[in-house]
Protein backbone atom coordinates (compact mmCIF):
# COMPACT_ATOMS: atom_id res chain seq x y z
CA UNK A 1 0.00 0.00 0.00
CA UNK A 2 1.64 3.11 -0.94
CA UNK A 3 1.51 6.22 1.72
CA UNK A 4 1.29 9.41 1.70
CA UNK A 5 5.10 9.74 2.73
CA UNK A 6 5.97 7.90 -0.43
CA UNK A 7 3.70 9.90 -2.62
CA UNK A 8 4.96 13.21 -2.35
CA UNK A 9 8.37 13.06 -3.46
CA UNK A 10 7.85 11.13 -6.03
CA UNK A 11 5.12 14.57 -7.22
CA UNK A 12 8.04 16.45 -6.21
CA UNK A 13 10.75 14.05 -8.66
CA UNK A 14 8.17 14.62 -10.95
CA UNK A 15 7.31 18.47 -11.28
CA UNK A 16 11.21 19.11 -10.97
CA UNK A 17 11.35 16.93 -13.96
CA UNK A 18 8.45 18.87 -15.69
CA UNK A 19 10.29 21.83 -15.09
CA UNK A 20 13.57 20.90 -16.50
CA UNK A 21 11.75 19.63 -19.17
CA UNK A 22 10.67 22.97 -19.73
CA UNK A 23 13.79 24.84 -19.24
CA UNK A 24 15.01 22.73 -21.76
CA UNK A 25 12.23 23.49 -24.28
CA UNK A 26 12.91 27.05 -23.71
CA UNK A 27 16.40 26.99 -24.63
CA UNK A 28 15.88 24.71 -27.42
CA UNK A 29 13.41 27.68 -28.74
CA UNK A 30 15.18 30.48 -27.32
CA UNK A 31 18.39 28.77 -29.55
CA UNK A 32 16.63 28.51 -32.74
CA UNK A 33 15.43 31.76 -32.61
CA UNK A 34 17.98 33.97 -31.24
CA UNK A 35 19.15 35.52 -34.51
CA UNK A 36 15.54 35.99 -35.62
CA UNK A 37 14.60 37.74 -32.31
CA UNK A 38 17.55 40.35 -32.59
CA UNK A 39 16.28 41.23 -36.63
CA UNK A 40 12.90 41.52 -35.27
CA UNK A 41 14.19 44.19 -32.31
CA UNK A 42 16.44 45.72 -34.79
CA UNK A 43 13.66 46.46 -37.35
CA UNK A 44 11.00 47.06 -34.74
CA UNK A 45 13.47 49.75 -33.22
CA UNK A 46 15.08 51.20 -36.33
CA UNK A 47 11.47 51.71 -37.73
CA UNK A 48 10.30 53.60 -34.65
CA UNK A 49 13.17 55.76 -34.92
CA UNK A 50 13.07 56.60 -38.27
CA UNK A 51 9.88 56.03 -40.17
CA UNK A 52 11.35 56.05 -43.52
CA UNK A 53 13.61 53.01 -42.24
CA UNK A 54 10.72 50.64 -43.30
CA UNK A 55 9.27 51.47 -46.72
CA UNK A 56 9.75 49.70 -49.41
CA UNK A 57 12.64 51.21 -51.19
CA UNK A 58 14.90 51.02 -48.53
CA UNK A 59 14.40 47.36 -47.66
CA UNK A 60 14.67 46.50 -51.25
CA UNK A 61 17.94 48.99 -50.82
CA UNK A 62 18.64 46.72 -47.42
CA UNK A 63 18.17 43.83 -49.68
CA UNK A 64 20.49 44.62 -52.88
CA UNK A 65 23.06 45.65 -50.42
CA UNK A 66 23.62 42.35 -49.09
CA UNK A 67 23.03 40.33 -52.22
CA UNK A 68 26.80 40.12 -52.97
CA UNK A 69 27.63 39.14 -49.58
CA UNK A 70 24.71 36.63 -49.41
CA UNK A 71 25.81 35.43 -52.56
CA UNK A 72 29.93 34.75 -51.70
CA UNK A 73 28.75 33.76 -48.68
CA UNK A 74 26.89 30.86 -49.71
CA UNK A 75 30.05 30.06 -51.94
CA UNK A 76 31.67 30.00 -48.29
CA UNK A 77 29.05 28.06 -47.08
CA UNK A 78 29.73 24.85 -49.42
CA UNK A 79 33.51 25.11 -48.62
CA UNK A 80 32.80 24.82 -44.54
CA UNK A 81 30.29 22.23 -45.58
CA UNK A 82 33.51 19.67 -46.55
CA UNK A 83 35.32 20.81 -44.07
CA UNK A 84 37.64 23.24 -45.55
CA UNK A 85 37.59 27.32 -45.83
CA UNK A 86 38.03 29.81 -48.91
CA UNK A 87 39.88 32.91 -47.83
CA UNK A 88 40.28 33.87 -51.85
CA UNK A 89 36.80 34.78 -52.21
CA UNK A 90 36.85 38.52 -52.11
CA UNK A 91 39.90 38.29 -54.25
CA UNK A 92 38.26 36.79 -56.79
CA UNK A 93 35.53 38.58 -56.85
CA UNK A 94 37.64 41.87 -57.26
CA UNK A 95 39.61 40.30 -59.89
CA UNK A 96 35.94 39.48 -61.60
CA UNK A 97 35.17 43.53 -61.21
CA UNK A 98 38.08 43.86 -63.28
CA UNK A 99 38.16 41.05 -65.53
CA UNK A 100 34.63 42.05 -66.72
CA UNK A 101 35.28 45.78 -66.87
CA UNK A 102 38.76 44.51 -69.20
CA UNK A 103 36.58 42.42 -71.76
CA UNK A 104 34.07 45.38 -72.36
CA UNK A 105 36.24 48.31 -71.86
CA UNK A 106 40.06 47.01 -73.89
CA UNK A 107 38.37 43.84 -75.70
CA UNK A 108 35.16 45.19 -76.61
CA UNK A 109 32.78 42.13 -76.07
CA UNK A 110 29.82 42.38 -75.29
CA UNK A 111 27.46 41.00 -72.06
CA UNK A 112 26.82 37.94 -73.81
CA UNK A 113 30.81 36.64 -73.95
CA UNK A 114 32.08 38.99 -70.64
CA UNK A 115 29.28 36.65 -68.40
CA UNK A 116 30.12 33.30 -69.26
CA UNK A 117 33.92 34.52 -70.11
CA UNK A 118 33.91 35.55 -65.96
CA UNK A 119 32.35 32.62 -64.36
CA UNK A 120 34.76 30.72 -66.50
CA UNK A 121 37.27 32.78 -64.97
CA UNK A 122 36.17 32.15 -61.43
CA UNK A 123 35.48 28.02 -61.74
CA UNK A 124 39.00 27.88 -63.13
CA UNK A 125 40.68 30.01 -59.65
CA UNK A 126 38.44 26.99 -58.11
CA UNK A 127 40.07 24.00 -59.84
CA UNK A 128 43.40 25.72 -58.92
CA UNK A 129 42.41 25.77 -55.48
CA UNK A 130 41.11 22.70 -55.36
CA UNK A 131 44.19 21.34 -57.37
CA UNK A 132 46.48 23.17 -54.21
CA UNK A 133 44.10 21.36 -51.32
CA UNK A 134 43.51 18.18 -52.80
CA UNK A 135 46.44 16.84 -54.85
CA UNK A 136 48.92 18.98 -53.62
CA UNK A 137 47.62 18.84 -49.82
CA UNK A 138 48.15 22.11 -48.94
CA UNK A 139 46.33 23.30 -45.87
CA UNK A 140 42.81 25.53 -47.03
CA UNK A 141 43.67 28.39 -45.44
CA UNK A 142 47.35 28.33 -46.83
CA UNK A 143 46.73 27.31 -50.29
CA UNK A 144 43.34 30.21 -50.71
CA UNK A 145 45.36 32.88 -48.78
CA UNK A 146 48.42 32.47 -51.25
CA UNK A 147 46.02 32.78 -53.96
CA UNK A 148 43.93 35.87 -52.60
CA UNK A 149 47.97 37.27 -52.94
CA UNK A 150 48.04 36.03 -56.28
CA UNK A 151 45.08 37.64 -57.30
CA UNK A 152 45.20 41.02 -55.93
CA UNK A 153 48.46 41.55 -57.33
CA UNK A 154 47.39 39.97 -61.01
CA UNK A 155 44.15 42.11 -61.26
CA UNK A 156 46.33 45.50 -60.89
CA UNK A 157 49.08 44.55 -63.86
CA UNK A 158 47.01 44.50 -66.84
CA UNK A 159 46.12 48.32 -66.35
CA UNK A 160 49.41 49.17 -64.36
CA UNK A 161 47.34 49.82 -61.22
CA UNK A 162 44.70 51.93 -62.73
CA UNK A 163 41.29 51.22 -62.23
CA UNK A 164 39.12 50.80 -65.59
CA UNK A 165 36.80 52.77 -67.22
CA UNK A 166 36.16 54.15 -70.90
CA UNK A 167 39.01 55.84 -72.35
CA UNK A 168 41.63 54.21 -70.37
CA UNK A 169 45.20 54.58 -70.84
CA UNK A 170 47.04 51.53 -71.32
CA UNK A 171 50.23 50.54 -70.23
CA UNK A 172 51.54 50.82 -73.76
CA UNK A 173 50.03 54.41 -74.24
CA UNK A 174 46.89 53.43 -76.45
CA UNK A 175 43.24 54.45 -75.71
CA UNK A 176 40.53 51.45 -74.83
CA UNK A 177 37.83 51.90 -76.93
CA UNK A 178 35.39 49.59 -75.71
CA UNK A 179 32.17 50.72 -73.18
CA UNK A 180 30.32 48.94 -70.64
CA UNK A 181 27.45 46.94 -72.65
CA UNK A 182 24.62 48.58 -71.41
CA UNK A 183 23.16 44.82 -71.18
CA UNK A 184 25.63 44.12 -68.81
CA UNK A 185 25.00 46.81 -66.36
CA UNK A 186 21.45 45.78 -66.35
CA UNK A 187 22.73 43.25 -63.93
CA UNK A 188 23.22 45.51 -61.34
CA UNK A 189 20.81 48.42 -61.92
CA UNK A 190 17.63 47.35 -63.18
CA UNK A 191 14.64 46.17 -61.11
CA UNK A 192 11.58 44.22 -62.06
CA UNK A 193 8.32 46.32 -62.17
CA UNK A 194 10.61 48.87 -60.35
CA UNK A 195 10.43 47.26 -56.97
CA UNK A 196 12.80 43.89 -57.16
CA UNK A 197 16.28 44.47 -58.22
CA UNK A 198 18.12 42.07 -60.66
CA UNK A 199 20.72 41.39 -57.68
CA UNK A 200 18.10 40.34 -55.51
CA UNK A 201 16.87 38.08 -57.28
CA UNK A 202 20.31 36.22 -58.53
CA UNK A 203 20.57 36.30 -54.91
CA UNK A 204 17.32 34.58 -54.12
CA UNK A 205 18.12 32.01 -57.16
CA UNK A 206 21.53 31.02 -55.65
CA UNK A 207 20.08 30.47 -52.43
CA UNK A 208 16.85 28.36 -53.52
CA UNK A 209 19.96 25.98 -55.80
CA UNK A 210 22.13 25.94 -53.29
CA UNK A 211 19.74 24.70 -50.37
CA UNK A 212 18.32 22.19 -52.46
CA UNK A 213 21.67 21.02 -53.62
CA UNK A 214 22.92 20.47 -49.83
CA UNK A 215 19.65 19.66 -47.73
CA UNK A 216 18.03 17.37 -50.39
CA UNK A 217 20.04 15.98 -52.47
CA UNK A 218 22.87 13.15 -52.13
CA UNK A 219 24.99 14.92 -53.32
CA UNK A 220 24.52 17.91 -50.23
CA UNK A 221 24.32 14.85 -47.94
CA UNK A 222 28.04 13.56 -49.34
CA UNK A 223 29.24 17.17 -48.72
CA UNK A 224 28.85 17.18 -45.23
CA UNK A 225 29.54 14.02 -44.87
CA UNK A 226 32.92 14.92 -46.75
CA UNK A 227 33.46 17.57 -43.91
CA UNK A 228 32.77 15.16 -40.79
CA UNK A 229 34.12 11.65 -42.18
CA UNK A 230 36.19 11.30 -45.24
CA UNK A 231 36.55 7.74 -44.26
CA UNK A 232 32.81 7.18 -44.23
CA UNK A 233 32.24 9.25 -47.39
CA UNK A 234 34.80 6.52 -49.48
CA UNK A 235 32.73 3.83 -48.03
CA UNK A 236 29.53 5.30 -49.31
CA UNK A 237 30.99 5.30 -52.76
CA UNK A 238 31.75 8.57 -53.24
CA UNK A 239 35.37 10.43 -53.55
CA UNK A 240 36.29 13.50 -51.23
CA UNK A 241 38.64 14.42 -53.53
CA UNK A 242 35.69 15.27 -56.41
CA UNK A 243 33.43 16.74 -53.56
CA UNK A 244 35.62 18.83 -51.87
CA UNK A 245 36.72 19.87 -55.99
CA UNK A 246 32.93 20.69 -56.71
CA UNK A 247 32.40 22.78 -53.38
CA UNK A 248 35.76 25.29 -54.26
CA UNK A 249 35.01 25.21 -57.78
CA UNK A 250 31.10 26.43 -56.79
CA UNK A 251 33.12 29.37 -53.90
CA UNK A 252 34.47 30.39 -56.81
CA UNK A 253 32.35 30.63 -59.32
CA UNK A 254 29.68 32.22 -57.15
CA UNK A 255 32.35 35.05 -55.92
CA UNK A 256 32.79 35.89 -59.54
CA UNK A 257 29.06 36.15 -60.12
CA UNK A 258 29.39 38.71 -56.71
CA UNK A 259 32.19 40.43 -58.77
CA UNK A 260 30.37 40.85 -61.79
CA UNK A 261 27.05 42.41 -60.22
CA UNK A 262 29.54 44.90 -58.41
CA UNK A 263 30.92 45.55 -61.72
CA UNK A 264 27.46 46.11 -62.85
CA UNK A 265 26.24 48.17 -60.40
CA UNK A 266 29.49 50.49 -60.24
CA UNK A 267 30.08 50.64 -64.05
CA UNK A 268 33.66 50.58 -63.83
CA UNK A 269 36.67 48.47 -62.85
CA UNK A 270 37.99 49.90 -59.62
CA UNK A 271 40.83 48.55 -58.17
CA UNK A 272 39.64 49.12 -54.18
CA UNK A 273 36.15 46.81 -54.80
CA UNK A 274 36.21 44.04 -52.62
CA UNK A 275 37.79 45.06 -49.82
CA UNK A 276 35.58 44.40 -47.19
CA UNK A 277 33.79 41.30 -49.32
CA UNK A 278 35.66 38.58 -47.37
CA UNK A 279 35.42 39.37 -44.08
CA UNK A 280 31.19 40.26 -44.22
CA UNK A 281 30.87 37.07 -46.43
CA UNK A 282 32.23 34.85 -43.72
CA UNK A 283 30.25 36.24 -40.89
CA UNK A 284 27.50 35.53 -42.33
CA UNK A 285 28.45 32.27 -42.76
CA UNK A 286 29.32 32.03 -39.32
CA UNK A 287 25.93 33.34 -38.08
CA UNK A 288 24.02 31.04 -40.06
CA UNK A 289 25.58 28.37 -37.70
CA UNK A 290 23.11 29.89 -35.21
CA UNK A 291 20.17 29.96 -36.78
CA UNK A 292 17.75 27.72 -36.36
CA UNK A 293 19.96 26.03 -33.76
CA UNK A 294 22.01 23.99 -36.40
CA UNK A 295 25.31 24.52 -35.38
CA UNK A 296 26.57 23.44 -39.04
CA UNK A 297 27.10 25.44 -42.43
CA UNK A 298 23.35 25.98 -43.89
CA UNK A 299 22.35 28.44 -46.48
CA UNK A 300 19.43 29.99 -45.20
CA UNK A 301 21.20 30.50 -42.31
CA UNK A 302 24.29 32.40 -44.20
CA UNK A 303 21.17 34.18 -46.45
CA UNK A 304 20.07 35.29 -43.15
CA UNK A 305 22.76 36.19 -41.11
CA UNK A 306 23.83 38.52 -44.60
CA UNK A 307 20.25 40.42 -43.88
CA UNK A 308 20.99 40.79 -40.27
CA UNK A 309 23.89 42.41 -41.15
CA UNK A 310 22.73 44.59 -44.17
CA UNK A 311 19.54 45.35 -41.66
CA UNK A 312 22.03 46.74 -38.79
CA UNK A 313 24.32 48.91 -41.29
CA UNK A 314 21.62 50.30 -43.12
CA UNK A 315 19.41 51.63 -40.14
CA UNK A 316 22.58 52.77 -38.35
CA UNK A 317 23.45 54.85 -41.34
CA UNK A 318 19.29 56.18 -41.59
CA UNK A 319 20.20 57.18 -37.78
CA UNK A 320 22.88 59.36 -38.82
CA UNK A 321 25.45 56.97 -36.83
CA UNK A 322 29.29 58.11 -37.51
CA UNK A 323 31.03 55.53 -39.43
CA UNK A 324 33.66 54.75 -37.34
CA UNK A 325 31.74 53.66 -34.45
CA UNK A 326 29.62 50.88 -37.01
CA UNK A 327 31.83 48.42 -36.78
CA UNK A 328 32.06 48.17 -32.94
CA UNK A 329 27.91 48.33 -32.83
CA UNK A 330 27.68 45.43 -35.49
CA UNK A 331 30.49 43.09 -33.86
CA UNK A 332 28.50 43.90 -30.27
CA UNK A 333 25.40 43.06 -31.99
CA UNK A 334 26.66 39.84 -33.32
CA UNK A 335 28.46 38.94 -29.99
CA UNK A 336 24.75 38.87 -28.32
CA UNK A 337 23.57 36.73 -30.86
CA UNK A 338 25.85 34.12 -30.59
CA UNK A 339 26.27 34.71 -27.10
CA UNK A 340 22.09 34.13 -27.04
CA UNK A 341 22.80 30.76 -28.88
CA UNK A 342 25.40 29.23 -27.70
CA UNK A 343 25.42 30.65 -23.91
CA UNK A 344 21.92 31.48 -22.24
CA UNK A 345 20.52 28.93 -24.45
CA UNK A 346 22.31 26.15 -23.44
CA UNK A 347 22.01 27.30 -19.55
CA UNK A 348 18.57 26.70 -20.01
CA UNK A 349 18.88 23.49 -21.00
CA UNK A 350 20.44 22.21 -17.73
Amino acid sequence: MTTIGETAPSKQADTREGNHRDNRSAGALLRSGAVFILLGLMLVGFAFAEPAFINIGNLMSILQAVSVVAILGAGVTVTLAVGGFDLSIGAIAASSVMAASYAMIVWQLDAFATVPLVLAFGAAIGLINAFLIVRLRVPDLLATLAIMFLLSGLQLIPTAGRSISAGLVLPDGSKAAGAYDPAFLLIGRYSFLGTLPVSVLLMGIVALVLYVLTERTRIGRLLFATGGNEVATRLAGASPARLKTLAYVISATLASLGGMVIAARVGRGDVSSGGSLLMDAVAAALIGFAVLNLRRPNVLGTLVGAVFVGVLLNGLTMLNAPYYTQDFVKGAVLVGALALTYGLGRNLDR
